[in-house]
């Protein structure tokens, strides 16, 4: 069983350059919301949006806002920023 998770405040990881991302986490409103600007989002936005996600579940994070600004990254980028946001974001 996975332990709750709360985001205290805002954080980012990552950055706008090319093979990467850049995410940006918040508390959210009771729920996992995701918004998503990506160089490749026609053909894997949807893929890019489960990764996030199943990533926020994975570490115990139920209620966030994320922005995420994508330029190619691969999943496992994707994963490492997430996990760096939601540990800058839980850090007092």
């Amino acid at each position: 069983m996975v332990t709750k998770v709360e985001i205290k405040k805002m954080a980012t990881a990552g950055s706008v350059e090319s093979n990467d991302i850049l995410i940006m986490i918040s508390k959210g409103e009771g729920n996992i919301h995701i918004e998503l600007e990506s160089v490749v989002e026609k053909q894997f936005g949807e893929d890019i949006k489960k990764v996030i996600h199943d990533t926020l579940i994975e570490e115990g994070v139920n209620d966030v806002k994320v922005i995420a600004k994508d330029k190619g990254a691969l999943d496992f980028t994707i994963k490492a920023r997430v996990k760096a946001c939601i540990k800058r974001g839980v850090e007092s």
